[in-house]
C-alpha cells in the first residue's frame, strides 16, 4: 500500500493549543482499494532540552509550508506496509537530528499516522504491527490525582504530580476503576484542608489544591488504602517531581513551600519521601543533567521504579549514558520527543538493555487519539503514563480495555513490583 496523498491541517490540543494532525491517503497500486489514516502531535508544557524541536522556526505555519513543499512529495509513494521506510525518509529530508527544519510536531504526526495507515492495511490492529505476533502485554495505568507545579501555573504544591497505579489488578478494567475511583476520593478530602478550593484541575484532569506536597500525599495514601482494601487491589504511591522546573542553577527552589534545596539536601529531601510515603515511583527527582543524583537514589532504592523523562527525553543516546551509569531504573518514553515510532523503539531498545522498565508517557497537552496504548503495548511496557480524567485521557484507558478484550485469555497484566 502506497502513499497517494498527504495533508496537514491544524488542529487543537485538549490544552487548547494548537497542533498538527497529518492524514494520509494510501493506494494498491493493483487493485486501486484505498484507505485513510490520521495522527496528531501531543504537546508538553514542560519540555527537556534535549527533546527535539516541536516547530521550526518560524512556528506552526512554517511546519506547515515545510511539510507541503518536502515532506508531502519525498513520502509519495512509499509503501506503509514497510516499517519506518517513512520515519527513513523524514530524517532524510530534515538532516538534523532535532528536526530543526520541518519540526518534531510534523515528524511525529507523519511517523504515526504511516503506522496506522500501514497496520490497517495488513488488518492488524496498531499494537501488533509495532510489536509483532506476540504483543500481548497490557501496562499497569499511572494516574495523575493531584497536581503542582508548571501543570498548575504555579498555584498547587511545587511537586509536579502525586501519582497512583494499581500493583496487582486482576484486569486492566479493574485497574482503570482503581486510579478513577481514588481520583473521586481524594476531593472530599482536599475539600477539609482547603478551603479556598472550587473543583480546580489542571492540564491533565488532576486536582489543584493549595495545600503542601506532604498533605497532597497524606491524602492521597489514605484514599489509595481504602479504595485498594474495597477492591482487594495493592495501590502504590507516586510522585513527578519535574526538578529541572525547580532548579535554579545551583539550587532546587520550592516557591509556595519557600524553601530552598541544594543537590545533596534535595537527595535526602526525595530519600524521606520514599521512605515515609513507601513511594513505589519517583519521575525526575534531578534536574536533567545530574545523572549523578540519579545513580546515586537508583541505587539506594533498587527496587522501586526511579524514572528518568527530562534526563533522557527518549533519546537512544541518552538513555545509553544513564544505562551505563546505572541512573534509573525506569525510562519515560514520549514518542513526540523524538520524532518519530522507529526512533521511540530504539530508546525502548535501549533501555531494555540496561534492564530498565519503561513507561510510555502521555503529555500535559495531548490529543484525543488513542494511538498511544497501542504504543505502550506494542512496545512491551510495564507502565503507561495516561492521566485519569478528560477525554483526552480516558480515549488511551478505554482503547486499553478494548484491547484487552482483544487479546481475551492471552493478555497479560504487568507487575512491577
Amino acid at each position: 500500500m502506497q502513499i497517494k496523498d498527504a495533508w496537514i491541517r491544524k488542529v487543537f490540543t485538549g490544552r487548547g493549543d494548537l497542533t498538527l494532525e497529518v492524514e494520509l491517503t494510501v493506494e494498491d497500486p493493483v487493485t486501486g482499494d484505498t484507505l485513510t489514516a490520521r495522527a496528531a502531535a501531543p504537546a508538553g508544557a514542560s519540555r527537556g532540552t534535549h527533546e527535539v524541536v516541536y516547530f521550526p522556526e518560524g512556528g506552526i505555519d512554517a511546519a506547515i509550508s515545510a511539510f507541503e513543499r518536502l515532506v508531502a512529495p519525498e513520502i509519495a509513494g512509499l509503501d506503509v506496509t514497510e516499517p519506518y521506510t517513512v520515519d527513513g525518509k523524514l530524517e532524510e529530508i530534515d538532516g538534523t537530528w532535532r528536526f530543526e527544519r520541518i519540526g518534531g510536531a510534523t515528524a511525529i504526526a507523519t511517523s504515526l499516522a504511516a503506522a496506522e495507515a500501514g497496520a490497517a492495511s495488513l488488518g492488524l490492529p496498531l499494537f501488533a504491527f509495532i510489536g509483532g505476533a506476540y504483543a500481548r502485554r497490557l501496562p499497569l495505568p499511572l494516574g495523575n490525582v493531584i497536581g503542582g507545579g508548571k501543570h498548575s501555573r504555579g498555584l498547587g504544591p511545587d511537586i509536579q504530580e502525586f501519582l497512583v497505579v494499581p500493583l496487582n489488578p486482576p484486569d486492566i478494567l479493574a485497574a482503570v476503576c482503581a486510579n478513577a475511583e481514588i481520583h473521586k476520593r481524594v476531593v472530599r478530602e482536599i475539600v477539609k484542608v482547603d478551603s479556598t478550593f472550587t473543583g480546580g484541575r489542571n492540564d491533565e484532569g488532576a486536582w489543584t489544591p493549595r495545600i503542601s506536597s506532604r498533605t497532597a500525599l497524606k491524602i492521597i495514601k489514605d484514599a489509595a488504602a481504602e479504595v485498594g482494601r474495597e477492591l482487594g487491589i495493592e495501590i502504590g504511591l507516586g510522585v513527578d517531581v519535574a526538578a529541572s522546573s525547580l532548579w535554579s542553577g545551583s539550587k532546587y527552589v520550592y516557591r509556595n513551600e519557600g524553601v530552598e534545596r541544594g543537590p545533596r539536601e534535595q537527595l535526602q529531601f526525595v530519600t524521606k519521601l520514599i521512605e515515609e510515603f513507601d513511594l513505589i515511583y519517583v519521575e525526575d527527582p534531578f534536574h536533567e543533567e545530574d545523572f549523578q543524583s540519579f545513580a546515586e537514589l537508583a541505587e539506594r532504592f533498587k527496587e522501586r521504579l526511579i524514572v528518568g523523562d527530562d534526563i533522557f527525553a527518549t533519546s537512544p543516546e541518552r538513555i545509553e549514558q544513564g544505562g551505563r551509569l546505572k541512573a534509573a531504573t525506569g525510562v519515560i518514553i514520549k514518542p513526540d520527543q523524538v520524532g518519530t515510532l522507529l526512533r521511540t523503539l530504539r530508546a525502548v531498545e535501549t533501555a531494555r538493555r540496561y534492564g530498565m522498565r519503561v513507561i510510555v508517557s502521555h503529555r500535559s497537552g495531548d490529543t484525543e487519539y488513542k494511538t498511544l496504548a497501542h504504543v505502550a503495548v506494542g512496545a512491551g511496557a510495564e507502565v503507561i503514563k495516561t492521566g485519569i480524567s478528560g477525554g483526552e485521557r480516558t480515549a488511551k484507558l478505554n482503547e486499553l480495555i478494548r484491547i484487552g478484550e482483544h487479546l481475551g485469555k492471552w493478555a497479560v497484566i504487568s507487575r512491577i513490583r
